[in-house]
């Protein structure tokens, strides 16, 4: 078979040839038909200092006669020892094979494991907006610095979820890039925006192509901001009434156009159409009920089913205000009621010795069977002012 394959050299008096069982011997060995000439794969490779290399990366080797010759076998000799060219050459060989060790595996691999810790930095940040939200807790705090002992509820609730799972405390505040902690203001309300439009989301998959009427009122907040709350009331496809407060939109001012507009954005950005709409429930403001210019006639302009109706709460209170201030008993009792209030809230001894009072007499009223007892019932709450909306 060699014979057939490799050809003949003469040495001397002897003829000599490449021998395939070197393959085994010598995992390293490449063979070049076209130069009949053996030659090391690893050093022609990697090999830099290849004017000590030559017969094994240049020219190739020949002398066969050398093979096979106990300690001065060639490719022994070739081989070395540990610090040998080959076996620096191998080494690269064996770095080049280890496909998890190239550079760009590695740099996804840290690429990845970046990610993975981004995600669960910003997943400790949703979580803790969400139950702030949920709980109806301020997300901010007056020295969120990291001297402050005290930095808000959303950075003090991230630290408790630190301290319960080390994966979270390795990736969160401290241990966070400083271009990547999403803790920030504007993180906060992208978070809070992306949840609100998930809950409308749900309230709209939940109207589907019902018909539905609108309650809006207005008032203004602590930055003395007009406010118009939007509540959706509709049937659902069980057949059960539902209400649900779908949003509400700051306002520059509260004429009957500038709500209309506002009401008919926020219904359309949900693809709620003004045509299925079939009633209005607003207070009895001029603005909200005028019948030419007021908001529920630029409704009814568009869609003649959408019927205007007071709200009952606000005909309610306009009813009991007017009584009264018709009748002097009541006017002296409230009257007498606020000055209660003003004395009682002016010391807190006083309110402290109310407090206790006002128990003493729901235990004795319970004793004698004049209250029943339940969850939530029987509480001894504060003082309130009267005003026309209690």
């Amino acid at each position: 078979m060699d014979k057939e394959r490799y050809p003949c050299t003469v040495f001397g008096s002897q003829r000599r040839r490449f021998q395939c069982t070197w393959f085994k011997q010598f995992s390293w060995l490449e063979y070049s038909v076209s130069t009949d000439a053996a030659f090391c794969f690893p050093c022609f490779l990697f090999e830099k200092d290849t004017a000590t290399q030559h017969a094994f990366t240049i020219d190739g080797f020949r002398s066969w006669k050398r093979v096979n010759d106990g300690e001065r076998c060639a490719f022994l000799i070739h081989v070395g020892s540990c610090s040998s060219p080959y076996n620096k050459a191998m080494s690269a060989l064996h770095n080049f094979r280890n496909v998890t060790g190239h550079i760009d595996k590695v740099m996804n691999a840290q690429i990845m494991e970046e990610v993975k810790k981004n995600r669960l930095r910003l997943k400790s940040t949703i979580e803790a907006v969400r139950w702030l939200s949920l709980q109806a807790c301020a997300l901010r705090g007056h020295n969120e610095s990291t001297t402050s002992h005290n930095r808000g509820n959303l950075i003090e609730k991230i630290k408790l979820m630190a301290r319960m799972n080390v994966d979270i405390a390795n990736v969160v505040l401290d241990n966070a890039p400083q271009n990547a902690i999403y803790t920030s203001p504007l993180v906060q309300n992208d978070v809070l925006h992306i949840l609100a439009f998930r809950v409308r989301s749900e309230i709209r998959d939940e109207v589907g192509n019902s018909k539905f009427c609108i309650l809006v009122d207005e008032a203004k907040d602590a930055s003395n901001k007009e406010q118009m709350a939007i509540v959706i009331r509709f049937v659902n496809v069980h057949g059960v009434l539902r209400e649900r407060f779908f949003d509400i939109v700051s306002v520059s001012d509260t004429t009957s156009s500038t709500l209309k507009k506002k009401i008919s954005d926020a219904l359309t950005h949900y693809n709620l159409s003004i045509q299925n709409m079939r009633g209005q429930g607003y207070d009895g403001a001029s603005n909200m009920r005028g019948e030419f210019n007021g908001l529920q006639a630029l409704f009814l302009e568009e869609c003649q089913y959408a019927y205007y109706v007071h709200c009952f709460a606000h005909r309610l209170q306009l009813a009991l205000v007017g009584a009264a201030q018709k009748q002097e008993y009541f006017w002296d009792f409230f009257s007498m009621l606020n000055n209660i209030a003003n004395i009682v809230s002016a010391s807190a001894k006083r309110h402290s010795e109310l407090h206790i009072a006002h128990g003493i007499e729901i235990e004795q009223s319970i004793a004698s069977g004049e209250r029943e007892t339940g969850r939530g019932a029987n509480q001894v709450g504060t003082l309130q002012r009267a005003a026309n909306t209690r």
